[in-house]
């Protein structure tokens, strides 16, 4: 009797000791989980979620010690200042990465301060091309930019829908204002003309004298720089007031639920999201039955298979520099060449952008987004 609870003595004492040689790497998620825009935050955050419980599920060993994965999921409520305290709280708590922020207008000001830390983010949606361009080297992004979505959907506009006129409004923040202005850009490059821009702002639900006053001008396309949780508003008053132009925007309103806010007024509109569609990625559509099966399908919104592959290239780069030092990894995010589900051969060019990004041109039909091209940017 004894001898047996000496073993057992000895036994918790080792396992002691080998959870005492593990290792906690906390991988911060931000993104707004509450408000309007929750839908996307929450979708965001589970892609981070579900590629915390693969990772803790392969056992993996880092520097001799086994890796404990852990998610410090954090509200920025879509705000700029609230995302600068959420960025100084996950500095200050030291975490080994970040994934985010999913609005451009919030990575804008967080990434300064990860530079300033050395700790590296990747943002899974943020499309602003002007955060890269801060030269910071702890930034990254996992997605097509502004200039490939606005400039995509402006060649669309020209080539497939035979667009002689357009009409642009923007919400005034960094990622509406940065898509509308490529947007329009481009379309006047391509001998579109604009005829009329008009702006309001992301909390806005009445669009009634915008509208009027573009009524008068009869454009054939009229885009718009936002969220879906404005484009579905607008959608409807297009519908009421007469307005037989077609509705545009960027991956800010290529979501579900723009159906939801919008019903029957949206069938027609088009947008474009950065990446392929899930039938087109590499492991697309296996990935989605597991989120499915987890999360729920009606979870899926646009951005998780992003932020899912986020949270690997930060864990494989700890792997390859065999250290959960962020000051240690960071270099080898830059030179990564990752086999993820959104990719094949994940690769961030010197300035943070993801290298030979894709777009992918949806229409929404029936109440339903249905792709209808998908384009690579060179």
């Amino acid at each position: 009797m004894k001898l047996k609870y000496a073993l057992l003595g000895l036994s918790l004492a080792i396992g002691t000791a080998y959870a005492a040689d593990d290792v906690t790497v906390v991988i911060g998620s931000a993104a707004p989980m509450s408000g309007p825009q929750a839908a996307f935050g929450q979708d965001n955050t589970n892609g981070v979620r579900m590629a915390i419980n693969d990772l803790n599920k392969q056992n993996i060993m880092i520097g001799g010690k086994k890796v404990i994965w852990k998610i410090d999921a954090q509200d920025d409520q879509a705000d700029p200042k609230q995302a600068t305290s959420v960025a100084q709280k996950f500095v200050d708590e030291k975490v080994n990465g970040v994934v985010g922020h999913l609005n451009s207008g919030c990575t804008f000001p967080a990434s300064r301060i990860y530079n300033n830390a050395g700790i590296p983010n990747i943002t899974p949606s943020s499309t602003d091309p002007k955060i890269a361009e801060q030269g910071f080297k702890t930034f990254f992004r996992i997605i097509a930019n502004d200039n490939a979505l606005g400039a995509g959907l402006a060649n669309y506009a020209k080539k497939e829908l035979k667009a002689k006129t357009v009409a642009v409004i923007d919400d005034r923040t960094a990622y509406g204002q940065g898509v509308a202005d490529v947007f329009a850009a481009t379309a006047k490059k391509d001998g579109l003309k604009v005829l009329d821009r008009e702006y309001t702002n992301d909390k806005a639900t009445d669009f009634s004298a915008i509208l009027t006053k573009i009524k008068s001008t009869n454009p054939d396309v009229i885009f718009y720089g936002g969220m879906y949780t404005q484009a579905g508003p607008l959608a409807r008053q297009l519908k009421q007031l007469g307005i037989k132009a077609t509705l545009m925007g960027g991956d800010g309103i290529c979501a579900p639920d723009l159906a939801k806010l919008g019903g029957d007024a949206v069938n027609g509109t088009v947008c474009a999201e950065g990446g392929s569609p899930l039938s087109q990625m590499p492991g697309g559509e296996a990935w989605k039955k597991r989120y499915d099966a987890e999360f729920g399908a009606k979870a899926f919104q646009i951005y998780s298979p992003y932020s899912y592959d986020a949270t690997m290239v930060l864990a494989k780069a700890m792997e390859k520099a065999k250290s959960t030092d962020p000051k240690k990894y960071l270099s080898y995010i830059q030179n990564i060449d990752y086999n993820g589900v959104t990719k094949n051969k994940i690769h961030f060019m010197a300035n943070g952008n993801l290298a030979d990004p894709s777009i992918t041109i949806s229409k929404f039909e029936g109440g339903e987004k249905k792709v209808v091209a998908v384009e690579q940017v060179k």
